[in-house]
């Protein structure tokens, strides 16, 4: 039997897919949570074999928690998600996650993904690949970067200026070159748009 802990911040999703996984005679739900911050702590009190994460979940994102999760118990982790990013893709397999899929995948081939990724295998959705190898190069620097994944946290210019360890004013300039560049009109809209592209 393999033992599952799913994390989806939408309710009505993860109770759907917990209820098809369980259809399954090798499968079981032992742990659930609904942000990613809660399914870390799930996992390590629950000791699953296998985490299913949502890429998209508030606090952080399902990535950072699989990190954590891996780095606490050692254990397999697929990714799930609505925008699959070629970006994310390669991040996330440089963290060791053994399953990238979108939301649109069927329980029943979800469920023959997991068993693959919990023998030890991995398994990332063809088209996601496929798109990976075309993706365009991200024209951002690396302190640009840095900057608009603070500015994602939502913080006013004066916190990130102290948490990138800048001045208030040469932040502002970094901002203006990275909307330059991405065509943003707001620091907000670059960093989204930088989220999505998954530069950040």
């Amino acid at each position: 039997m393999i033992r599952l802990m799913l994390a989806d911040d939408e309710d009505l999703i993860r109770g759907a897919l917990a209820a098809l996984l369980e259809l399954e005679s090798d499968l079981t739900v032992v742990g659930e949570a609904r942000d990613s911050v809660a399914a870390v702590a799930v996992a390590v009190g629950r000791r699953p074999d296998l985490a299913v994460l949502d890429l998209e979940m508030p606090p952080g994102d399902g990535l950072r928690a699989a990190t954590e999760i891996r780095a606490a118990l050692g254990i397999p982790v697929v990714l799930v998600t609505r925008h699959a990013r070629p970006a994310v893709l390669r991040r996330a397999l440089a963290a060791g996650v053994g399953g990238f899929v979108p939301k649109t995948t069927p329980a029943s081939r979800l469920a023959a993904i997991i068993r693959t990724v919990h023998a030890g295998r991995r398994y990332v959705d063809p088209e996601i690949a496929a798109s990976a190898l075309t993706e365009n190069e991200c024209p951002l620097t690396a302190r640009e970067l840095e900057i608009l994944s603070v500015v994602r946290s939502g913080a006013p210019i004066l916190d990130v200026a102290a948490a990138v360890h800048l001045a208030p004013g040469t932040v502002r300039n970094y901002l203006s070159a990275a909307m330059a560049k991405l065509g943003a009109d707001t620091r907000h809209a670059a960093a989204r748009q930088a989220w999505e592209q998954g530069w950040i």
